[in-house]
């Protein structure tokens, strides 16, 4: 008998076979890696320092009792003090309200009033980084024994905090932030006041007029970061009193409404007379 030598049967193998992409995979990949980039776009802080911070008197706080943006005008303390607030997404905002000692006449010293806001930025060596938007800081000087004007100006000053530290104060018993300055100096220490932190908005809320004298427009996406983050379409600050600025208002609102009425007035009046002449 002849033997007829067949092949070895063919092994299932145990590798599954991989199909194509479905464009629903794609798209659902897309959305994770854009979500992620915009993840890390965003500035996050440590959860420890999000809230309003004030120091002891706790009458100097941040938000609208200190500073009013569409006035463009201080809210004065019943007390000095400093205040902080922070956002979880690394925005800050700041409150300064001290004494300044008057050398040549104690009996007389001067106040000093700050207001910023900005980004916050915490660095790998776990400092600080705090940069403000330029034309929304204002400050204001006085010294009532030299005159009854104070000093009323734009304030830019970034600051930069060498180290922070959070903890529970063991003789309040409550929780207590300590900022060291970029010489390491401490600053007068703040407890919690209010989380989620009371605070003005974050963008630039008094944007100035461009050369020609245009009103200043909302930007969004790429423009505003390089132009340095969105505005209002107009300053807050447009109606307030010590305020001059030249915008374009609509037709209606630059007539004179009652010089209208009254020329109406006027042209009928002399319309009557000529009929009956």
């Amino acid at each position: 008998m002849e033997l007829v030598q067949t092949d070895p049967p063919l092994q299932t193998a145990n590798h599954h076979t991989r199909s194509p992409p479905t464009m629903s995979s794609v798209s659902l990949q897309s959305l994770l890696i854009a979500g992620a980039c915009l993840a890390s776009s965003v500035s996050a802080l440590n959860a420890q320092l999000v809230g309003t911070w004030s120091t002891k008197s706790a009458k100097v706080l941040t938000g609208s009792g200190f500073y009013n943006p569409v006035n463009d005008s201080f809210i004065e303390p019943k007390h000095t003090g400093i205040s902080y607030s922070f956002t979880a997404d690394g925005f800050y905002e700041s409150a300064y309200y001290r004494a300044i000692a008057n050398p040549a006449d104690p009996k007389c010293p001067g106040a000093i009033m700050q207001f910023q806001h900005g980004s916050v930025v915490e660095n790998a060596d776990g400092s600080l980084t705090l940069t403000p938007i330029s034309v929304d800081g204002r400050q204001l000087q006085s010294s009532p024994c030299d005159g009854d004007h104070s000093t009323y100006t734009r304030y830019n000053q970034s600051e930069k905090m060498e180290k922070y530290a959070v903890y529970t104060d063991p003789y309040s018993k409550l929780t207590r932030l300590d900022l060291y300055q970029f010489n390491g100096a401490p600053i007068q220490p703040m407890y919690l006041a209010f989380t989620p932190p009371r605070m003005l908005p974050t963008i630039t809320m008094n944007p100035t007029t461009t050369a020609g004298g245009k009103k200043a427009k909302r930007t969004a996406g790429a423009e505003a970061e390089a132009e340095g983050g969105h505005e209002y379409d107009v300053p807050l600050n447009k109606d307030a009193i010590h305020m001059k600025r030249d915008f374009e208002q609509p037709l209606l609102h630059r007539v004179d409404l009652n010089m209208v009425w009254w020329t109406g007035v006027g042209m009928t009046l002399f319309g009557g007379v000529a009929y009956l002449l």
